[in-house]
């Protein structure tokens, strides 16, 4: 039985990827890394420990990695951030959900200052039971620690009683290896395959079509054991 619904952030209740993409795309230029749109933006979902081996040699991750990430991410908070929109009928999509008794939590790897901005901007702070940051997880996304984190903030919830929703495969692959579901959303810009190949088990365009159809969903139905269906 669902009990608690777990949202990842970018990508899923804002419209960040590929603002995100451009921020690391930048970022990785001034080390000398001249790297292809696309590319890059093929791997936002993780965080930067995830990232930077895809690009990076070991030796240059231990010698300039740490200084890529933090300017990646002084770039995208001064420059990017606050260009940010949500997603259409996020607060009303999460207003459905408490309707229905289950809980909320947010599971970002983004940094406390990014999350806190997220909350106000989509208006939902008053509707979360609890949120995970980058201070939460020791590894980011495919890892499944963000998630472990977000339930273990979760009174009386076990991975089980939980669904993630997500926009990335990372997002469903890690939440499978945390021993949980996972609803897929377009709105990421990620291939609908791609979703399903990585455990989604319905998928729809973003939170205002899983709102519309929330009756049929799998949080609706409180049943998270089946495989991906077309909804």
């Amino acid at each position: 039985m669902i009990r608690a619904v777990i949202f990842d952030i970018d990508g899923t209740l804002v419209d960040t990827v590929d603002m995100h993409a451009e921020a690391w795309q930048r970022a990785f230029r001034e080390v000398g890394k001249e790297l292809g749109f696309q590319a890059v933006r093929d791997q936002i979902g993780k965080g930067g420990d995830q990232l930077l081996p895809v690009f990076l040699s070991e030796s240059e991750v231990d010698e300039f990695g740490e200084e890529l990430t933090k300017r990646r991410g002084d770039l995208y908070q001064s420059e990017y951030m606050h260009k940010a929109k949500p997603f259409p009928m996020v607060r009303e999509l999460f207003e459905r959900i408490r309707a229905d008794g289950k809980q909320i939590a947010l599971a970002s790897s983004a940094p406390e200052e990014e999350l806190e901005f997220y909350k106000k901007l989509t208006n939902i702070a008053d509707l979360l039971e609890d949120a995970t940051s980058a201070d939460d997880a020791e590894k980011s996304k495919p890892e499944p620690d963000i998630f472990e984190a977000a339930v273990s903030k979760l009174e009386g919830i076990e991975a089980n009683d939980c669904i993630v929703i997500g926009d990335t495969p990372y997002d469903a692959i890690a939440a499978g290896r945390a021993g949980i579901k996972t609803i897929g959303v377009l709105c990421g810009g990620f291939p609908e395959n791609s979703l399903a190949e990585s455990g989604c088990i319905e998928i729809y365009q973003d939170p205002a079509d899983l709102l519309a159809r929330y009756e049929q969903s799998a949080i609706k139905r409180g049943d998270a054991s089946a495989q991906w269906r077309a909804v």
